[in-house]
């Protein structure tokens, strides 16, 4: 089966994350069986997902790594010209469908070699490690790799296959979505001496997220590996009030921190939870029921620093050549491999660029040149 051909069958799987991606792990399951390849399910606490951990050549240490995510985000609302979850061939050297770069061509790519791979006699050893729900905030991906370090001989490196357009990230930010919620009193709009707006307060709150930026900026805390040099605060979704001629009540919104590896997420969290002390102070001597909460959604997503990865990426510059090594905006997984002490770098097939849109794609140059990746490393490991 070519790298083409299992990205078919791949894009085939509707893994939203919303939903479940067990078919597409059962045909994996079965697609490793028929080559003989040892496996292991680790599955969420509901059953309904799962994450796969496979092993190709001895059960040694210093192995590689070769990690992607199953799930994919929503199609909702987007104005596909084709159906997202069949693969297609726009004759323009793209192929078309959910998932293609984010990142199920990096998984076909690996899939597509394993019948090559299982007739090598490989030094050491070849890890698969597919994931569940990393577009929700990396979700699966901690379980699978707690398994793989107490359960396994401790692998070399690991390569995380979101789309780079086949060169090295070493480095990329952390991140952390919040909610944060504005309770004040109702009264009418004509007493304004009555009741305290949520929606004021939070328009206050927000103002300042913006301007922690700002803050950052001037003490000099950037980075200019990343196109946007500094952390960055951002509210996403805001909502609050019943009508017009009512002091709101309530206001949420939703935001995220995305901070530099040389930051610290708590420090900055902790300026805004600053000033939200003294906003609900201020509210709470004209209401005292008044309130301002803020909840993290997701355990933050660690930064993948750039440190500790001579070797892997030595070892990604020798299947690729000297390619220079980049840093990236995005989160991804790798930062919670290496927080487990593993050398990880990000390299895979496709733009960034292209991922989350309407007509998702993957240029058939990306994907050879990812199939050429996978082959190049079969014979890398086995070499002594």
């Amino acid at each position: 089966m070519t790298a083409a051909e299992m990205l078919d069958r791949l894009v085939g799987f509707a893994t939203v994350s919303r939903d479940s991606n067990l078919a597409l792990i059962e045909w994996v399951e079965a697609w490793l069986d028929d080559h003989g390849v040892t496996h292991w399910r680790i599955e969420s606490d509901d059953g309904r997902k799962a994450n796969l951990l496979a092993r190709l050549g001895p059960n040694v240490a210093g192995g590689v790594v070769l990690s992607g995510h199953t799930d994919v985000v929503p199609v909702d609302g987007q104005p596909w010209a084709t159906d997202p979850f069949t693969l297609v061939d726009g004759g323009d050297g793209r192929l078309y469908g959910r998932g293609t770069c984010d990142m199920k061509g990096f998984i076909a790519c690996a899939l597509a070699e394993v019948p090559r791979w299982v007739e090598q006699e490989f030094t050491r050893p070849l890890w698969l490690a597919l994931s569940y729900d990393e577009e929700v905030g990396c979700i699966g991906a901690p379980r699978m790799i707690e398994r793989l370090m107490a359960d396994h001989p401790r692998p070399a490196a690991v390569i995380v296959g979101e789309p780079t357009l086949m060169a090295p990230v070493v480095a990329h930010k952390g991140a952390t979505n919040l909610r944060t919620t504005v309770t004040g009193r109702e009264a009418h709009s004509s007493q304004v001496n009555q009741g305290v707006s949520a929606i004021h307060v939070a328009a206050r709150l927000v103002t300042r997220i913006e301007e922690v930026m700002a803050e950052l900026r001037a003490e000099g805390r950037v980075d200019e590996a990343f196109n946007v040099v500094h952390s960055s605060l951002h509210v996403g979704k805001i909502a609050g009030g019943t009508a017009i001629n009512i002091m709101a009540r309530e206001c949420t919104f939703e935001w995220e921190i995305r901070h530099l590896p040389s930051d610290r997420y708590e420090e900055l969290r902790g300026r805004v939870d600053a000033y939200a002390t003294e906003l609900e102070a201020e509210m709470r001597r004209r209401a005292p029921e008044a309130s301002i909460v803020t909840e993290a959604l997701n355990t933050t997503v660690p930064a993948l620093a750039d440190d500790n990865n001579a070797e892997v990426l030595a070892l990604c510059r020798d299947l690729l050549g000297e390619a220079p090594a980049g840093a990236v905006a995005y989160a991804t997984e790798a930062g919670q491999f290496q927080r487990a002490g593993l050398p990880t770098v990000i390299c895979g097939p496709g733009s960034i660029s292209q991922a989350h849109q309407p007509d998702e794609y993957l240029e058939h140059e990306q994907l050879a040149a990812g199939a050429r990746f996978m082959a190049s490393l079969g014979e890398r490991l086995q070499r002594k």
